[in-house]
């Protein structure tokens, strides 16, 4: 069993009002919609039209370059809208909810078994599974033949006021054992199953792929950036992979049945609520409906994901496990000579070296220098340093702890681009 020093991180005072006291609601939104995760480009080729009456599960479109990967329909329903940019990047799927579309049921025959990886790559890429997937360095989506060093499964999540993935699995603890058995067949690595003390998620490693990291409960110790870094650091050409638990679970269901699960847990917090709220929802959700009837009355901000690494939106994001309602504050601050004067400078705020700086790195890295090298564009050293295991969602607390323009995350963002520029 490994594990990292349980006392690194932070505790956050983001404020959230209690959670209902109905506990777990099964909430379907009468509107969901099928996006591109936050930075990631899609062009893909539609496989149905506006106005058609899709099956959930159903695909909707497919990637141009590869069109065996599909992403599917998140409810039964209709097709209200189709959004694609420039060059066919993907906006946005619409979806008018209607019980009458069904279930979409997927060929399992071959991979059934979970033993033939050829078999169980090709069902993920048909079923839309392939996109839970998430390949370090860069943070895309794996390539369709893409061969990981070592798969990260995530069943911890220490960012404010996330669901916990072990209370997901409840119940799901046969497919998620089923799921995990056939990720094993992707890699001749290790696989690695992040957990918090006590979750239980996985007790038994007798299988000799597997490994149990036993995670603490701060952030950002939940985070797979961290992870990866600390246990089997991604590189150039030896990519690692992560994917939440219940992604496991749902591919362990699809093999069982043909049948993707129509819900997951979702986490809807925020000052702005009345009541914080905990939901299974369909994929791609609209965030309206999840929080109507709980919203505070005045202007407020919906957030796919948390206050710290959330992104305003209306659906979902696809690996998002939680949407977070602010206030939006109206009035800005008074302006003050020195602030403008920050403003104006090459660096307006500059980033001071501290004990929580140390600490939103998880106490996984050396943050003094990781921050020098990010500041200076030293993409060298970054790398070095650790930065190819690392995404922007990842820096998100030290940009919470340090407040700098620019964002740490942002720099980092820009090194990871020039560094995929250069391996073309």
């Amino acid at each position: 069993m490994l594990g990292q020093e349980f006392r690194a991180g932070l505790s956050l005072p983001i404020k959230t009002p209690p959670r209902t006291k109905a506990g777990i609601i099964d909430l379907i939104t009468e509107e969901a919609a099928i996006t591109a995760a936050p930075g990631e480009e899609l062009r893909v080729e539609m496989a149905v039209s506006e106005g058609a009456l899709v099956a959930q599960g159903a695909p909707l479109a497919r990637l141009r370059g590869h069109p065996q990967i599909a992403f599917v329909a998140p409810m039964a329903g209709r097709v209200a809208s189709i959004t694609l940019r420039p060059g066919h990047r993907l906006g946005e799927i619409v979806l008018f909810r209607e019980a009458d579309g069904g279930r979409f049921r997927h060929d399992r025959a071959a991979a059934s078994s979970g033993r033939d990886e050829v078999a169980v790559r090709a069902l993920m890429q048909q079923a839309g599974l392939w996109s839970a997937l998430r390949s370090r360095p860069f943070g895309h989506m794996p390539r369709a033949d893409e061969k990981p060093a070592a798969i990260f499964v995530m069943a911890v999540d220490t960012r404010p006021h996330a669901p916990d993935p072990s209370e997901a699995l409840k119940g799901k603890e046969e497919a998620f054992a089923r799921g995990l058995d056939a990720l094993t067949g992707f890699t001749e690595g290790p696989v690695f199953v992040c957990q918090s003390r006590g979750a239980n998620v996985l007790s038994d490693a007798s299988n000799g792929r597997l490994r149990i990291v036993t995670t603490g409960e701060r952030h950002p110790q939940g985070l797979a950036g961290f992870q990866i870094h600390a246990h089997f650091p991604a590189g150039l050409k030896a990519p690692v992979w992560d994917i939440h638990a219940e992604e496991v679970a749902a591919l362990g269901a699809l093999l069982a049945s043909g049948h993707l699960p129509e819900t997951r847990l979702v986490s809807i917090a925020g000052a702005a609520l009345s009541e914080s709220r905990l939901v299974r929802c369909q994929p791609g959700a609209d965030l309206r409906g999840l929080s109507y009837g709980a919203v505070r009355p005045g202007n407020h901000i919906l957030l796919s994901g948390s206050a710290l690494d959330g992104h305003e939106a209306r659906w979902l994001a696809p690996r998002d496990r939680q949407s977070t309602v602010l206030p939006r504050h109206g009035q800005r601050r008074r302006g003050h000579w020195f602030g403008a004067a920050l403003s104006r400078a090459a660096r307006p705020l500059p980033i001071i070296p501290t004990a929580a700086l140390e600490q939103a790195f998880g106490a996984a890295l050396p943050a003094a220098a990781m921050t020098r090298a990010l500041a200076s564009g030293d993409d060298e050293t970054a790398v070095r340093l650790g930065a190819l295991s690392l995404l922007e969602e990842d820096l998100a607390l030290a940009d919470y702890v340090t407040a700098a323009e620019p964002r740490l995350s942002t720099m980092l963002q820009g090194i990871l681009a020039r560094v995929a520029a250069e391996e073309g």
